[in-house]
C-alpha cells in the first residue's frame, strides 16, 4: 500500500505508452504516479520488432530499460497495484487502489492497452505471440518466405492476403467455415495462388509454441510455420467508460487529435485506442500525449 497522496497526474499502465508519458512529463517536473499490475499483453511475445535502435529487444528488456531510465526523474513514482476504481473531483480525479490506497490528481492518462480474446482450440494460447501473431510489420520479416496460414474469412483475409503475400508465396487461407468471398475476390487469390480451406481448426500442433501442424475436424492436418489472426479484444479496465468516456465502433477508447478523451481532464494513449499496435507508436502516442497534459497544466497555472 502506497500512503495517500496528490500528484499532478497519474497515468494507469505502465507500459510502453504509460512510460514513454511519464518520461515526458517528468522531464517537464511534473509530480507523476504510474499505476501497473504488471500484466502486459505481449508477455508472450519473445522479441519486440520494427522498433528503432531496439529490434530485436525482448519486451521485457524494454520495459526494463525505460524504467531504468525513468528512475532518474525524481517526480516520477510507480507503483505496482490495480487501479478499481476512478472518480471525478473537484480538483481532477481521484483513483482507488486494489490495495485501499487513494490517489488524487489534476489530470489522468489511461495507458492500460487492450485484452485479446483467444480462440479456444487447443495449441493455439500457447502459440500466440511466437507462430500465431497478428502483425506482418511486427513479425512477418522472421516468417519470410514460411508456410504461413491467414485465420480469417471476409475482408479480414483479404486485408492480411494483400500484406503477407508480399512476404511469402506459400500462403493458404483457412475460413474456419464457408467462405465468404465475392468473386473478384476469389479470381485474385487464385491469381497469386492462395489456397482456401474452409474446414474447421480444432487443433495446433506445436513444439513449445512453434506451429507444426493445424489440424481439421474432418481429420486432415495441414503442416505450417506460421498463422496470423486478427483476435476480438476487450479493454483492460471499465474505468474510463465508468467516468464517461465514449467508445468508438472497433471498442477503442475514442479520442482527438491531442489524444483527449471525451472527459475533460482525461487522456488515452497506446492500444487503448489506437489501431496501430505496436510498440513504436505506443511509445510515440505517450510521448506526445505527456507534452500536452504538460502544456494544459502550464496553461492553467501561467
Amino acid at each position: 500500500m502506497i500512503r495517500d497522496k496528490d500528484c499532478e497526474v497519474i497515468i494507469v499502465g505502465g507500459s510502453y505508452a504509460g512510460l514513454s508519458a511519464a518520461m515526458s512529463l517528468g522531464r517537464s517536473l511534473r509530480s507523476v504516479l504510474v499505476v501497473d499490475s504488471g500484466k502486459p499483453c505481449n508477455a508472450s511475445t519473445p522479441h519486440s520488432h520494427n522498433f528503432l535502435t531496439q529490434d530485436g529487444q525482448t519486451p521485457s528488456e524494454l520495459s526494463r530499460l525505460a524504467r531504468n531510465q525513468l528512475a532518474i526523474y525524481k517526480t516520477v513514482d510507480f507503483h505496482n497495484d490495480l487501479v478499481v476504481k476512478g472518480t471525478r473531483t473537484s480538483g481532477g480525479f481521484e483513483i482507488t487502489l486494489q490495495s485501499g490506497s487513494r490517489v488524487s490528481s489534476k489530470k489522468l492518462i489511461f495507458a492500460t492497452g487492450i485484452k485479446d480474446q483467444l480462440l479456444d482450440i487447443p495449441g493455439f494460447s500457447e502459440c500466440w505471440g511466437i507462430s500465431v501473431v497478428h502483425c506482418p510489420y511486427c513479425h512477418g520479416y522472421e516468417y519470410q518466405g514460411k508456410r504461413t496460414a491467414i485465420l480469417a474469412n471476409e475482408e479480414g483475409a483479404m486485408h492480411y492476403a494483400l500484406l503477407v503475400s508480399n512476404l511469402t508465396r506459400d500462403l493458404t487461407i483457412l475460413t474456419n467455415g464457408q467462405p465468404k468471398f465475392s468473386e473478384e475476390q476469389l479470381a485474385k487469390l487464385w491469381h497469386h495462388n492462395i489456397n482456401v480451406i474452409e474446414s474447421e481448426v480444432i487443433e495446433i500442433k506445436h513444439a513449445g509454441g512453434h506451429i507444426r501442424n493445424v489440424v481439421f475436424k474432418d481429420g486432415e492436418a495441414m503442416q505450417f510455420d506460421a498463422l496470423y489472426f486478427r483476435p476480438p479484444f476487450t479493454q483492460h479496465t471499465e474505468i474510463p467508460k465508468l467516468l464517461g468516456c465514449e467508445m468508438n465502433e472497433q471498442g477503442y477508447l475514442t479520442i482527438d487529435p491531442t489524444q483527449k478523451t471525451t472527459i475533460e481532464g482525461v487522456f488515452a494513449c497506446g492500444d487503448n485506442s489506437s489501431m496501430m499496435r505496436s510498440v513504436a507508436n505506443a511509445v510515440a502516442t505517450g510521448n506526445f500525449t505527456g507534452a500536452v497534459v504538460n502544456k494544459e497544466l502550464a496553461s492553467e497555472r501561467f
